[in-house]
């Protein structure tokens, strides 16, 4: 089947429009039940009332997994900030507001948040045992409440469309602790503009009444969870250093 020429490609996914309808096809390397598994926490998320794309369907094409879904016509937040970044604040108060919706949602259907990090840790091939068992021992230490995270939330996974936005990426999401979630959105932005993740967190921590202290509580956990990932843009250098630094053994 010919879905024409990419929309975009991402890490583990290709996304293709065809016939209005949003084509996601999964890479080969991935487990067999990864679109099913991401498709369960996005239908989990537009149950919950939070502007999802609708899916579809759930199939497979050519071999491959792939999930299709409502088109949402409209450009994310993060290209049009890009192309007016006078309007930082504006755009960055805009997504506050949204994550802040997100993280009044009580859920308890989805993975939890524990046993995300746990499992990011314990596969990092980066990280020795010694650092690995400094890291669960904060892990255990942490509070959880069982409110929705994105895990992946940061301005291109927000479509602006007729005054509303959109919420896509769903396949971080986990039920767990928000300041976690917070964590996790200022270390992607601080990846490429210290300046804006820092308006980020200014923004969240007005706007929640949460300090900057209790949301750092979760850096090392967090940088090294990202470390499984091997995310081709990321530094892990950086991140090493952000281990140790909130982490030491």
């Amino acid at each position: 089947m010919n879905l024409g020429t990419p929309i975009a490609i991402g890490n583990t996914a290709k996304v293709y429009l065809y016939k209005n309808k949003v084509f996601k096809v999964f890479n080969d390397s991935l487990p067999d039940k990864e679109s099913t598994n991401e498709a369960y926490k996005q239908n989990y998320a537009y149950s919950c009332g939070l502007s999802v794309p609708e899916i579809v369907d759930v199939t497979k094409i050519d071999g491959k997994q792939v999930i299709i879904m409502e088109h949402i016509k409209g450009r994310t937040i993060g290209n049009l900030l890009t192309d007016n970044m006078e309007k930082a604040e504006y755009y960055m108060n805009i997504s506050v507001d949204i994550q802040m919706e997100i993280h009044k949602v009580k859920a308890d259907s989805i993975e939890p948040m524990y046993e995300k990090l746990s499992r990011q840790i314990e596969s990092s091939p980066q990280l020795d045992n010694e650092r690995k068992s400094a890291l669960k021992k904060k892990l255990d230490s942490m509070t959880f409440e069982n409110k929705l995270c994105h895990g992946d939330f940061h301005l291109f996974n927000l479509i602006l469309s007729d005054h509303n936005v959109t919420i896509i990426d769903w396949v971080d999401s986990s039920t767990g602790d928000i300041r976690a979630d917070v964590y996790r959105t200022y270390l992607l932005y601080s990846q490429f503009s210290v300046k804006l993740a820092d308006m980020y967190m200014r923004l969240y921590c007005e706007k929640s009444g949460l300090s900057k202290d209790e949301i750092f509580q979760w850096a090392p956990l967090i940088a090294a969870a990202r470390l499984s990932e091997c995310v081709s843009t990321e530094e892990p250098e950086r991140l090493w250093e952000i281990v140790n630094q909130y982490c030491p053994i």
